[in-house]
């Protein structure tokens, strides 16, 4: 099967720890690096990596929410301090493409506080707040137009405030998964936590909330399979919130089992999917064909369904926190300060967006 002229083959010897950290330290340029053929299905005969954005702060943290009716992507910033501040913020942006195919960046005005993962939710943006010291965290719908209006969902579990909420899905059922592990304590803008680090689901016709999942050092990234049986859910306890690595703990990308039990939904039979091989992987998508992709420290990682490693979109400058399937074979890959967009095969597309039926 012949290789593009922008992708590498990664032998078996390639693969020793002297040659994996030799190409982390010396990558200059993207590329896409090929561990099992399968991955030539996903990219195509012609894939091809370009930074769309690029700014001088960290704008492309988080979230990454295509709005197709728009043709925009959602994204939060890592946290920083603006010019003549003196705490650090975090802001939202709207990255949109531009007749004749350029993107362009604004930010959009909002009082979501320190935001961070989201997701479509009802034509809207619904984004996960990790909250101040002052102000709770929890889930928020934003509009995506202006005056850019919010509404907060939840803020606790049943009196006691959530940590710092870090990512969330939608199952269509109607119910809303998101994680909340405890890195807004660790980073000095939350006060000490009232929970563990935990993983929850929120009905909002009802209100009801309730955990589904336990024992993780830091929960952060969850998606869903195509057929909505099994929940990814990633474990980036490798590293906490006061910049502490510790190789021995968690960079791990685990899966459960969706049960019904009682009329309710149960998560059973935790079990190893795949482990970052460099870093931690962040956020977590799946395509339509049950391949599981996540952002980790050396590009957006992809593994088939059984959870071998199959490839990787190999970026500069300290991988890719989170990423969103856009239009059929397209990705926007977050990257601090740069926004890349990847275009593979036109038969790649992402579960999320076709389980809400959205049309891309």
């Amino acid at each position: 099967m012949s290789v593009p002229t922008n992708c590498k083959r990664i032998s078996r010897q390639q693969r020793t720890i002297a040659a994996h950290s030799l190409i982390h330290q010396d990558l200059k340029v993207p590329y896409f690096a090929i561990y099992d053929d399968l991955f030539l299905d996903i990219l195509g005969s012609e894939p091809s990596i370009t930074i769309a954005v690029e700014k001088d702060y960290p704008f492309a943290h988080e979230a990454g929410v295509f709005i197709p009716e728009q043709d925009a992507v959602y994204v939060t910033s890592n946290q920083f301090r603006p010019e003549g501040s003196t705490e650090k913020t975090i802001k939202i942006s709207k990255v949109s493409r531009q007749r004749g195919g350029s993107w362009q960046s604004e930010e959009v005005p909002t009082d979501v506080p320190m935001g961070n993962g989201g997701i479509n939710y009802q034509a809207e943006v619904l984004l996960c707040a990790q909250g101040t010291k002052t102000e709770p965290g929890g889930l928020v719908r934003m509009k995506p137009y202006p005056p850019y209006s919010t509404e907060t969902l939840i803020d606790s579990y049943h009196g006691r405030l959530f940590n710092s909420v870090n990512d969330v899905i939608t199952h269509t059922d109607g119910s809303i998964w998101f994680t909340d592990p405890i890195y807004g304590y660790e980073q000095g803008f939350r006060s000490k936590p009232q929970l563990p680090c935990q993983v929850y689901r929120f009905e909002p016709d009802t209100g009801d909330v309730r955990v589904v999942a336990d024992g993780f050092g830091r929960p952060n990234g969850l998606c869903f399979s195509p057929d909505e049986q099994t929940l990814h859910i990633t474990d980036t306890d490798w590293i906490h919130g006061d910049g502490t690595i510790d190789p021995t703990r968690a960079g791990t990308i685990y899966a459960l089992d969706i049960i019904e039990r009682h009329g309710s939904q149960f998560l059973a039979n935790k079990r190893v999917f795949a482990m970052a091989d460099f870093g931690i992987p962040d956020g977590i998508k799946c395509d339509l064909k049950g391949n599981v992709y996540s952002g980790c420290n050396d590009g957006v990682n992809v593994w088939d369904a059984g959870g071998r490693l199959i490839g990787k979109m190999m970026i500069p400058g300290g991988g890719v926190t989170n990423f969103c399937f856009m239009r059929k074979g397209e990705l926007a890959l977050l990257n601090e300060t740069r926004f890349w967009v990847v275009k593979v095969s036109g038969d790649t597309q992402g579960a999320l967006l076709a389980n809400m039926k959205i049309a891309v």
